[in-house]
């Protein structure tokens, strides 16, 4: 390996020189695109055709606008014929030759997989150390010689320019190892930079485990089990870029979706995608997802339970099409000028047979509610266009389709095939013992009928809870088709309820998924041992489940903390590893105030994070600002500047520099699964961690 930096010698680096040219030639091509790019006239071949060529070229800009943070290159590859610099978009220059290969790229792979068992062509990989957008340091690895050794420093503080190292240690899970191995320097420098503001892409320090499921098959749905600190968000969204820039034309018609538990999360990571070039990927929560009622109650844990059961689908389903009446009589239908009466044996057949399809077999598609009315309408009026055929007239297309808009047919349909509003029904199903009873005959007993009823009152104003939101989502999906999307993303999946679950997968479509998640964190009622319920319920219940256990965040010190509760939280699950030990960085203090604590923290650059229970934010973070210290509590937004106090329901999928848990025991004890949720809070440092008690610790961590 070659590592170096000018600023530590007193003769210039010519590696350093011919890189710093290529990225200033890079920054240059870069910006003689999007000069291009917004000189291209919207001129298309009608109004449509413009306003679409407009969009395009608006995208186009998008995608090339400059992040003075970002270089337009990390890494760089030579074969024995060719080089290549890979970066997060693909730069060309005035020619058309390439400057920068986009990441995504096919030729980029072996910038990720190589090693010194398998080099994929490659003699050299280089990766390079950046500070403030100026190129410092530089990183080399010669490949294929078949010779292993231990990595050099290259820093811009590194040794002398010159200094050699020969081979790349292999390591597991089908690559280089990052202990030791590919880019490890620049991988833990990364992880080890304090944190600030929203979430990074990790696209310089893809690791071989991680790269395969991020370039893995459009048509391949996968579940990613991955314990803290192993990247597995971070895989979820660079998977998601790279099926953007794979099947560009195909997702840029179906979309893709990426939904996250809630918005502090989202806001979190809603940056890496642009950076990565993708705007346009819609970015949402479940609760945003199914946003047909304005939320304004909260269940009783039992009812939330109850309401995400898998169950209350078969009841929406009995309630929708079980209002759906036997005709008693005939029809007179109005068809050019005279009337052809529809027996009404006949009726109860057109009846029947489109009933049958609303739970069509897989060979059929399922009938919507909404689009079986239009039908019945329309067999109606061809009844009667049959009948007028038979007399020897012949009625228009027009006046068959003015026929099923009559009156006597929209009166028949009314009073047969009734419109529903899915608000509507779901109001009618929890207000009226009755209408309810005939729907959960022989799925839910007396008591869960009683535990959903609510007192009856006016659909304007009703105490609407989230749970009542997913069921209203459901009928919306029973009336009328769901619009899906061609891939979707879903992050801390192990919490959704069966009911969340078929909201999801009313979206998916034809198209596949992306689950990511961590079984070991699941604190919802609805959380399982395995995936499989959640897979089936997502409506991909074939999907292979991918293990990622290599942590890349999470000190080892800390890590093995945590993992006491495994035994416990989740006993089949194995053990994550730490990629780096992190010596000193767990304390465990049962003595002195908070903010002194947290003003020790503070002389460290980089964020804060001070956890505890839901309900003593207020008094901790009252404790900080009393003393001085510029706390504020995170809240749904995901907005709280670098020394934050989170409730410990929100810390999922955050990370902060330094983390402060704030009396454990009192978290473990606010919720039926406190264990579960010690454990993600336990798993939200990066570099220090320290366990604040003043009484006894949970009994798996007093030992």
């Amino acid at each position: 390996m070659s590592s170096a930096s000018s600023e530590t010698t007193t003769t210039a680096d010519p590696v350093l020189t011919a890189e710093r040219a290529h990225l200033a030639r890079a920054a240059d091509c870069l910006t003689v695109m999007r000069a291009s790019a917004s000189a291209v006239v919207d001129a298309g071949v009608d109004a449509w055709a413009s306003e679409r060529l407009g969009a395009a070229r608006a995208e186009r800009l998008r995608a090339l606008a400059a992040d003075p943070g970002v270089p337009p290159f990390f890494g760089r590859t030579d074969t024995d014929t060719e080089t290549f610099h890979i970066g997060r978009r693909h730069v060309r220059d005035a020619d058309g030759t390439p400057v920068v290969i986009d990441w995504r790229a096919p030729m980029s792979r072996p910038f990720y997989r190589a090693s010194a068992a398998d080099p994929q062509g490659l003699v050299l990989r280089r990766r390079f150390g950046f500070s403030g957008g100026e190129l410092t340091s530089y990183e080399d690895e010669l490949l294929g010689t078949g010779e292993e050794s231990a990595p050099l420093q290259g820093p811009a503080a590194g040794p002398p320019a010159g200094s050699r190292r020969e081979g790349a240690n292999g390591g597991g899970q089908g690559g280089p190892s990052p202990v030791g191995g590919s880019g490890v320097l620049h991988l833990l420098e990364e992880i080890e930079r304090p944190r600030s503001g929203p979430m990074r892409d990790i696209v310089a320090t893809i690791q071989p485990e991680q790269d395969a499921i991020v370039r893995a098959p459009l048509a391949e749905s996968i579940c990613v089990q991955g314990a803290p600190g192993t990247g597995k968000t971070a895989v979820g969204l660079h998977r998601a870029a790279y099926l953007l820039y794979t099947h560009g034309g195909q997702l840029a018609r179906t979309g893709v979706l990426v939904v996250g538990p809630n918005r502090a999360f989202l806001r979190y990571i809603e940056q890496v995608l642009p950076t990565l070039g993708e705007v346009d990927v819609e970015q949402t929560t479940v609760a945003e997802l199914t946003a047909r009622v304005p939320v304004r109650g909260v269940d009783a844990p039992e009812v939330a339970v109850l309401k995400g059961d898998a169950r209350l689908a078969e009841v929406l389903h009995r309630a929708l099409w079980g209002s759906i009446a036997k005709p008693v009589d005939d029809v007179q239908v109005p068809l050019a000028g005279r009337r052809r009466r529809v027996p009404v044996e006949r009726l109860k057949r057109h009846v029947d047979d489109l009933r049958r399809r609303g739970r069509a077999g897989e060979d059929q598609q399922v009938l919507h509610h909404a689009a079986g009315r239009e039908r019945l309408a329309m067999l109606l009026a061809e009844d009667a266009r049959r009948q007028a055929e038979a007399a020897g007239g012949s009625p228009t297309d027009a006046e068959t389709r003015r026929a099923a808009r009559s009156a006597e047919v929209r009166a028949f349909c009314d009073a047969v095939w009734p419109a529903w509003d899915a608000a509507e029904l779901v109001h009618a199903l929890l207000t009226d013992p009755a209408v309810l009873a005939r729907a959960a005959r022989g799925v839910l007993d007396g008591a869960e009928q009683a535990l959903l009823l609510r007192p009856a009152g006016p659909l304007r104003g009703a105490p609407w809870t989230a749970a009542d939101a997913v069921l209203v989502d459901e009928v919306a999906g029973l009336l009328e088709r769901t619009a899906g999307y061609g891939h979707v993303v879903v992050d801390e999946a192990q919490d959704l309820s069966p009911m969340q679950c078929r909201a999801i997968a009313r979206r998916l479509a034809a198209g596949s998924l992306t689950v990511l998640g961590d079984l070991a964190q699941a604190t919802s009622p609805w959380s399982a041992a395995d995936w499989d319920r959640t897979l089936a319920g997502l409506g991909r219940p074939d999907t292979a489940v991918r293990p990622l256990t290599r942590g890349y965040r999470v000190p080892g010190e800390v890590l093995a903390y945590a993992n006491r509760l495994l035994s416990v939280i989740a006993p089949g699950l194995p053990a994550a590893t730490a990629v780096r030990r992190g010596a000193g960085s767990l304390r465990i203090r049962a003595d002195g105030p908070l903010p002194e604590v947290v003003r020790e923290l503070t002389a460290t650059p980089g964020s804060i994070g001070v956890v505890c229970a839901d309900a003593a934010v207020s008094e901790v973070a009252a404790a900080l600002v009393a003393a001085g210290l510029p706390a504020a509590v995170l809240g749904d937004d995901g907005d709280a500047g670098p020394l934050a106090v989170v409730p410990a329901t929100l810390a999922k999928g955050l990370e902060f520099d330094a983390v402060v848990v704030v009396d454990p025991a009192a978290i473990a004890a606010a919720e039926p699964r406190g264990l579960h949720r010690l454990y993600v809070v336990l798993t939200r440092a990066v570099s220090t961690l320290v366990v604040l008690h003043a009484g006894d610790l949970p009994g798996l961590l007093a030992a």
